[in-house]
This record gives C-alpha cells, structure tokens and sequence, in this order.
C-alpha cells in the first residue's frame, strides 16, 4: 500500500533580498523551517513566516470542468517542455490554489509513484476525469505518446468548454429578463402602488378597470408575497429533482429547447459541434469508431443527440458506415453527412471531423453574439411595457379626474 504523502503548506513571508530591498509574497513548504531554507536559496533573508489562514468559508473547494480543462493544458505544456510525469504532478499540485484540485493531483502523484499508470490513477476519480479522458490517456501510455495525447485532450477540454460557456451565456439571458421584470414588477406592485391607491381613496369615484386590476394584484402580492416565493421555490426544486431523475422528462426539455427560435438553433449547432470535436479526438487517439461512440454520445449534452449517437453505435456495428447511419437518424444537416462521407472515403475522417467542429462552434458563437444584441431592445421592451402599464394605470384616474374638472 502506498504511503499516503504529506501535503505541502502555503506560507506567507516577510523578508529583505539581497539588495535589502523589502520583499513579500507566499511559498509552499512542508513546514516554516523548510519555506525560510527555501527563501534563502533564494537570497531572501526572511523576517516573518507564518502559515496562510484558511479563508473563513473555506475557500474554492470545488472541482469544476475548466479546473480539469486547465490541468489538461498544463500537463500538456510540462511533458512538451521534457518534464517529467511525477515532476509535472508535483509542480502543477502544489502550485494550484484550489485545495481540492491539489489534494486529487497529488493523489494521482502518489499512484503513479506506486507503480500504477496514469489512466489507473485518473480511473480513482471518474466525476472529473469521464471514460473518454481516460481511453486517450491509456492510448497515449501504450502508444508511447503521451505528450502528443495530452495535447489533443487539453485542446479539446479548452474547445468543449468554451463552447458550453457560450450555450450558457446564451440560455442565461432570456432567464435574466424574465427575473429583472418580475423583482422590477414585485417592487412597484409591494411598495410604489399601495402609495397610488391611498391618494385614490379620497376620489369617491369609480376606478378604471385597469386600475383596480393593478390595485387586485398589489393587494395580493401584499398578502401573498411569500407564497409566490413558495411557488417559485417549488418549481425550482421539482424541475432540478425531475431533470434529475427523469430520462423521458430530460427528453421532453431537450426536444422543447431544440423547438426554441434561436434558442434551439443554438442548442442543436452546439450538440453537432460536440459530437463532431469529441468523434474527431476519438479518432485521432486511434480509438475504435463503435468503441468511440459511447464516449460521443455522452458529450453531446442533448438526450436526443446522444440517443442518436447509440443507434449510429448500433447501425455501424452491424456494418453500416458512419455517414448513412448518420442520415438515418434526421438529425445531422446533409453538409455534415456530406463532410463524413468525403473523410470516410478520402481517410482523413478526423481532418473532416475537426472542419464540422469548427464550422459549428463557430456558428454557435455568431448565434450568441446575435442573441446578445437583440435581447437588448427586448429587455428594454418587457419593462418598458411593464413599467410603463403599470405607471398609465395608476395614473388613469387622475386624468379621468382633470378632464371631469
């Protein structure tokens, strides 16, 4: 059994160089003895080190897919530059600031220190590193290619997750405006309204219709605010445990989002580019095209797509080639087939593959930026009519008053 490391720590120090100029900074030691060695090395004559203190809250613990698509690079760059693996693994988990990253990185170090490969190692961690970073780890060990491999895969990590921030970027802004108009609209409802509907008391005459509607709704939102919380707590809750746990609901969402203008452009250019850049990276590894496609499906980020992608498993399986059981599933626009049909005969399929993606992600980013420009008037729009409705209201009956006088 693997003797478990000891983890470096991150000390703060205070010194003078060795011009006597005042010099601070931090340094990754296993105690403050070895930090003021180092710093001495350094020719940094150290006055004060001490251990960094955690952050109250403790800090960035969470591993998030730009972490891995970052780490990707970064070995990528280590072995480039002759590095060696376990060195790599030492410079990169130490340095890194987030605390959960380091202690995984220098987990992997310790495996791979005891004698297991690199792909072992990763397989300990299967929520950041998924089967296909895995295979192409492997690939490259066996090939005798790693560096070249790890290449390919933080490439591909950098791409995959620029692309889902750009889907992101995009499904965040119809939910922003629809979030601005209802906190704008619950504000004016709440606390503008109730002051209206004081000065209205002392007409003694009959309200417009659009009026006591403003004044029904003030009334309940006064009375009702936090069951309207309750509601919107609820769906919140019942849509991510359904989205959860529900494939034939996961589904439905998919097939809506798809249906969406813009929006279900945006979605299906998106899936396509996946599926095209993680098939391309597949085939470049050398990896089998039936084996390849469980790792496909499961990157494409749609149910549909990725339900897709298993009958394409299953049709070629059975001998068909990729661009007709690719036609058959109605998905793929026919430049896409046609891109596939050129690399299968040609042999350059991954060089066509790689064109679909770029095309496509390059799509998705001019679908953003269009998205972007043209919620702009929409937002104005919605809380001009919002605004704007509830303030003609509220000042319908002054006017009937002043033409009445």
């Amino acid at each position: 059994m693997a003797k478990k490391p000891v983890e470096k720590i991150k000390f703060t120090y205070q010194g003078t160089d060795r011009k006597g100029k005042k010099v601070k900074g931090e340094i990754f030691a296993f105690n403050d003895a070895l930090a003021k060695g180092e710093l001495r090395k350094q020719g940094i004559n150290p006055l004060r080190v001490k251990k960094k203190p955690q952050p109250l809250f403790g800090g960035k613990s969470k591993i998030t897919p730009s972490d891995i698509a970052i780490f990707s690079r970064q070995m990528a760059t280590m072995m480039k530059s002759g590095v060696p693996l376990v060195q790599s693994f030492d410079i990169i988990g130490t340095g890194h600031e987030n605390q959960a990253m380091q202690k995984m990185i220098l987990a992997i170090k310790a495996d791979v220190e005891g004698g297991s490969t690199f792909a072992d190692a990763l397989k300990k961690f299967p929520l950041y590193f998924d089967d296909l970073f895995v295979n192409l780890i492997n690939a490259g060990e066996q090939s005798g290619a790693l560096e070249t491999m790890l290449d390919k895969l933080a490439t591909y990590k950098e791409k995959t997750e620029a692309l889902k921030a750009k889907v992101k970027k995009a499904m965040t802004y119809p939910i922003s405006v629809l979030v601005i108009a209802f906190v704008v609209t619950a504000v004016l409802l709440i606390f503008v309204v109730p002051q209206f509907q004081e000065v209205f008391s002392s007409f003694g005459a009959a309200l417009p219709a659009p009026t006591l509607f403003v004044i029904a709704l003030s009334e309940g939102m006064q009375s009702s605010w936090w069951m309207f919380i309750l509601a919107i707590g609820f769906f919140a809750w019942g849509y991510k445990h359904m989205h959860a746990k529900s494939a034939e609901f996961r589904k439905r969402v998919d097939q809506l989002t798809l249906r969406l203008p813009i929006i279900g452009l945006i979605s299906t250019k998106s899936a396509i580019a996946r599926f095209a850049r993680t098939l391309e990276t597949m085939s470049v590894a050398g990896v089998p095209l039936v084996e390849a496609m469980d790792s496909v499906a499961g990157a494409t980020g749609n149910i549909l797509y990725q339900e897709a992608t298993l009958d394409i498993r299953n049709e070629i399986s059975g001998g068909t080639n990729l661009q007709t059981a690719m036609k058959s599933t109605g998905l793929f626009p026919n430049m896409v087939i046609q891109m596939v049909s050129i690399g299968e005969e040609s042999g350059s399929l991954d060089a066509m593959l790689s064109k679909v993606a770029d095309f496509y992600e390059a799509e998705v980013d001019n679908l953003v930026d269009n998205l972007s420009t043209l919620m702009e008037p929409i937002i104005m729009s919605v809380l001009g009519v919002l605004v704007g409705g509830l303030i003609v209201a509220m000042y319908l009956p002054i006017f009937q008053l002043g033409s009445v006088v």
